[in-house]
């Protein structure tokens, strides 16, 4: 199986063994549902990029999904006021949202955006159950050595717990989205 770019959208196009799945007007796949995690960085708009051509070839709608993990520490002169702090991270992240949403996907698809407080991969999973989604598109940054050891990769733990298919998009590789 092969997908490709085509007119705005992307081809499915099938081989031999795949042939017999489908007649020649249909696709075999059924997705209305992408969900698109980002973290503002060129990484996740490269992923909202290919989700918005696959969106308008299904026929589906995106849901754009923010996640941050608030590291809870006790300061110098006592405690953090830690529901202002979340209250103030959803709020710069409500806003990015829009604004991503305005600059990148526009009136090209049906989308929809969340932002959500917790363990990333957790929450992500968690969202896609819940939204019912069908394709899961997420970047990774492709750290190696010791800066994934230290980092981890939020994107192969997603991988690892998704109710659904997910597509990763590299940050650097052989492109099949032309711009």
């Amino acid at each position: 199986m092969k997908v490709k770019p085509a007119n705005g959208g992307v081809v499915v196009e099938l081989g031999a063994k795949e042939a017999g799945l489908t007649g020649e007007t249909s696709s075999p796949f059924s997705i209305k549902k992408i969900l698109v995690p980002v973290d503002f960085s060129d990484c996740s708009r490269k992923a909202l990029r290919y989700a918005i051509p696959f969106a308008r070839q299904f026929g589906a709608s995106l849901t754009l999904l923010f996640v941050t993990q608030i590291n809870y520490a006790v300061g110098e002169f006592g405690m953090i006021d830690s529901p202002l702090m979340e209250g103030q991270v959803r709020e710069a992240a409500e806003k990015a949202m829009e604004k991503l949403l305005r600059e990148e996907v526009g009136d090209a698809v049906p989308a929809t955006k969340q932002t959500r407080i917790g363990r990333p991969a957790s929450e992500i999973a968690a969202a896609a159950k819940e939204l019912d989604a069908d394709l899961i598109i997420i970047s990774t940054h492709g750290h190696t050595g010791l800066k994934h050891v230290f980092l981890g990769s939020v994107t192969e733990n997603v991988a690892r717990v998704a109710p659904c298919p997910v597509l990763v998009v590299r940050e650097e590789e052989h492109e099949f989205l032309r711009a």
